[in-house]
């Protein structure tokens, strides 16, 4: 294995000028301001702090772009990655969510270094859309709080427990908290639909407009709802302090599956979105570079007080929408958001919950293909793929994202080895076109020689396809001939099976004889020295050399005639 590390960024600086410059300027200006809002939004979804947010955002997000192996990704906290983080929070506290954020980029930045990118694409689609879709399920019961204005004092991570808090709460309903949720809400919907007509609209992004709006609306009118500043006191106008956080050594070890969740979904969500990026902007991009760039992320930011981070799809849509064709572009939207935390950060005081909170509602709805539910889009496709799509989801839902990606990847693998089982088949050879009948039984009746077909995987899940052959219920010949001319490939177990056939056989004075193998049964065959035993005479090049074996072994009567 060659260890590569070498950043996009370094493939695009040969010939930048000031017009590629300029471009990716103006599109890391846009996605600066459409980030502030999600950072800070997300952030509190997951039941961190807003600076929280901003810092993931400025921290991961800078590293990201400058080491990763897409040109235009853009990185920081996403919706996705929400439910793991709030459950974190509630079972480990801030610290501990720190430490296993560190842990994951660990983990993120071995995958990458042993060149493991490629395999995330393993995972089935119905396994990703079924996930993705109960995040937005997780994600939206976890806004019903904020966007009602319930009074809970901590809601609960389980699922059950947390839908019997919200509704026991429900009698503490605040309107006013829940009529500008509407309003912001409205504002959202409606936003790029009437904005299309209007230029300057066009480059305002629709998170931030409505930020803006409620903001000043709550600052002149002095609304009675939950803000930044009544929650969580606003937003330092200063750097962070830097540090390792306090490592409990004891909680270690159970912080490796958090750790394990953490680095799988952010792994998923980064490639996924650097494919999409992709077709957008016709190139490809590294998925070994961007794993270790997401690790690097994942370690550096808790150092500044961040969490976890990876990329996000529809800001780098947006990078792609508004020219960003670099990384300098998403290195400049994390100078944009330091330049707005030093500069404005005593008017975040201001900012409604309640807007925060619509804005991740509408991220929840559009993350999710809710398409994919419809009894029509089901019916297209095979009961395996409806099972493990609506199993990951439900169990995403009410149980575990970890638990559910697990499920569903071992439903997947079973279905698949159903499968491939069910398409490995083998078939009786008929003889009767190059013996004469006499040839083929002795004078009693029973068989000189049989001939059968092997089709497909010989594998450990096609292993009982030759059970009929180890009882011998077609007879006792003189010599078996196994056609693998159309076996793909054949594991220990199939070997292990081919090797029992000849045992049995040998006990019965009987040959067995192969012909037609393909490469990797062949080097299997041979590196496992059971070619040597079975005898190199019997292993044939194709039917008819095993058949003038098979005729040597078991001569024909001088009446039967070999044609």
């Amino acid at each position: 294995m060659n260890f590569s590390f070498r950043p996009r960024l370094l493939d695009t600086l040969p010939g930048y000028g000031r017009s590629a410059f300029a471009s990716d300027l103006s599109a890391g200006l846009t996605v600066g301001v459409l980030a502030l809002p999600l950072a800070m939004a997300f952030a509190i979804a997951s039941g961190m702090s807003p600076t929280a947010g901003i810092w993931t955002a400025i921290v991961a997000g800078f590293l990201i772009s400058a080491l990763g192996g897409s040109r235009v990704q853009i990185g920081g906290p996403t919706g996705a990655f929400i439910p793991i983080i709030y459950a974190i929070v509630a079972d480990y506290g801030i610290q501990n969510l720190l430490i296993a954020t560190m842990m994951s980029g660990v983990m993120l930045l071995a995958m990458g270094a042993f060149r493991l990118g490629s395999m995330i694409r393993f995972i089935p689609l119905s396994v990703v859309i079924g996930f993705t879709n109960g995040i937005a399920v997780v994600i939206f019961i976890s806004q019903i709080k904020d966007f009602l204005g319930l009074k809970i004092e901590a809601l609960p991570g389980e699922f059950f427990g947390k839908m019997r808090a919200l509704f026991d709460a429900l009698p503490t309903l605040d309107l006013p908290t829940l009529s500008l949720s509407l309003a912001s809400l409205a504002v959202l919907l409606g936003w790029n639909r009437v904005a299309k007509d209007i230029a300057w609209m066009r480059r305002l992004p629709g998170p931030l407009a409505v930020l803006v709006i409620a903001t000043a609306a709550n600052a002149l009118l002095q609304l009675p709802v939950d803000t930044i500043g009544s929650r969580f006191g606003g937003i330092p106008r200063e750097l962070p302090d830097i540090g390792l956080p306090a490592l409990s050594l004891g909680l270690l070890g159970k912080l490796i599956a958090p750790a394990l969740a953490i680095a799988l979904l952010g792994a998923i969500e980064s490639l996924l979105s650097a494919r999409v990026a992709d077709s957008q902007i016709d190139d490809r991009h590294d998925p070994n570079q961007e794993l270790m760039a997401q690790g690097i992320a994942n370690v550096a930011a808790p150092l500044f007080g961040g969490f976890a981070a990876t990329g996000a799809i529809a800001r780098t849509a947006t990078n792609v929408r508004t020219g960003g064709r670099t990384p300098v572009a998403g290195m400049a939207h994390a100078a944009v958001l330091l330049a707005i935390v030093l500069a404005a950060a005593p008017l975040a005081a201001h900012i409604p919950l309640a807007t925060l909170s619509a804005i991740v509602v509408v991220v929840s709805v559009n993350m999710g293909e809710w398409h994919a539910f419809a009894p029509s889009e089901l019916r297209r496709y095979s009961a395996p793929y409806r099972t493990i799509l609506l199993a990951t989801f439900f169990v995403t839902v009410v149980f575990d994202l970890t638990l559910a990606v697990e499920l569903g990847m071992v439903l997947a693998s079973l279905f698949f080895i159903y499968r491939m089982s069910d398409l490995t088949r083998i078939e009786r050879v008929p003889l009767e076109a190059h013996y004469g009948v006499e040839a083929l039984t002795r004078a009693d009746g029973t068989p000189r020689i049989l001939a059968y077909r092997l089709t497909g995987s010989l594998f450990f899940g096609a292993a009982n396809k030759l059970e009929n052959l180890l009882l011998m219920q077609d007879g006792h010949p003189d010599a078996v001939i196994l056609d693998l001319d159309k076996v793909i490939s054949i594991d220990t177990t199939g070997l292990d099976i081919l090797q029992t056939l000849h045992r049995n056989l040998a006990r019965r004075g009987a040959t067995l004889i192969l012909c037609d193998l393909n490469e990797q049964p062949a080097s299997l065959i041979q590196r496992s020295g059971f070619a040597a035993r079975l005898g190199e005479d019997n292993v044939a090049g194709n039917l008819t050399d095993a058949l003038l074996r098979a005729q040597r072994i078991s001569p024909a009567p001088p009446e039967a005639r070999y044609t």
